[in-house]
């Protein structure tokens, strides 16, 4: 059996340019999955306001719902990195709010680390979860929670800007750092500049990693998915496909036949 992700695992692959992979999850049956498939971190990301919750952003999901769906997807894994993500508002009104919410993720959920997004801004929040003994994977570039704030959610091409958010993140203390967004030359750069891993996002292939919703890049939901989502697979189509002959043959009096009766 292999040993689970850690922090430190996931520098020695930096370093050995041994790419990391990093999915969504939201539940103990896809987690599972996940785990088992041999993927290194499970990020529980606020994305299931869309993806689950059928929203049109993020900015509804609460921390009881977070925590409830983390701790879910904890008691799936025994190889993954499980990845707490910090909702709309945990960590933005104070530094004690915020360490006591994320703390809440390892406490409560049995994850092994939390995301929060924003750069610069959040450097303060980001160090004191360090200092707490709490990793964090940092997030720059098109930041969801701020979608009002960038008037959608658009590529951010401020190479200064996000090389300096990139650096000021590492120096907080993030242990890795999400960019999403982002041309892929500027995190080309980003990821060459920094000594902790870089996840892709619509970044490129230059990252130290990549990261998707599974939902998009498993084809779970006909939503329309970002330029950056490859469908790996088209498990709608086969559900549709399975649901029809269900009901074929629940009306055709076909299913159930003797073979799943009991004697």
């Amino acid at each position: 059996m292999q040993n689970r992700v850690t922090v430190t695992s996931l520098y020695k692959m930096k370093k050995e340019g041994k790419k990391i992979t990093e999915l969504t999850a939201y539940d103990y049956p896809f987690a599972s999955m996940v785990d088992a498939a041999g993927i290194d971190i499970i990020l529980v990301g606020d994305s299931l306001g869309m993806a689950v919750q059928g929203r049109e952003n993020t900015l509804a999901v609460t921390m009881d719902e977070m925590l409830y769906h983390t701790s879910m997807v904890s008691r799936a894994c025994s190889y993954s990195m499980v990845i707490g993500d910090m909702p709309f508002m945990s960590y933005q009104s104070s530094i004690e709010k915020a360490v006591d919410n994320a703390g809440r993720f390892l406490k409560e959920a049995g994850a092994s680390a939390v995301k929060l997004e924003g750069g610069a801004a959040v450097c303060e929040v980001i160090s004191a979860m360090t200092k707490a003994s709490i990793p964090v994977q940092a997030h720059i570039g098109l930041t969801p929670q701020s979608v009002h704030q960038m008037g959608g959610f658009k590529v951010q091409r401020d190479e200064d800007r996000l090389m300096a958010d990139a650096l000021k993140v590492q120096e907080a203390g993030a242990f890795s750092v999400v960019l999403e967004g982002i041309p892929s030359a500027i995190a080309a750069k980003i990821t060459k500049a920094l000594d902790i891993p870089t996840i892709g996002i619509g970044a490129g292939a230059e990252c130290d990693g990549q990261v998707l919703v599974i939902h998009d890049m498993l084809g779970i939901t006909n939503r329309t998915v970002p330029k950056f989502v490859k469908k790996f697979a088209d498990i709608n189509l086969v559900a549709q496909q399975g649901l029809k002959q269900y009901i074929d043959e629940v009306r055709a009096g076909i299913f159930p036949s003797k073979d799943y009766e009991y004697k």
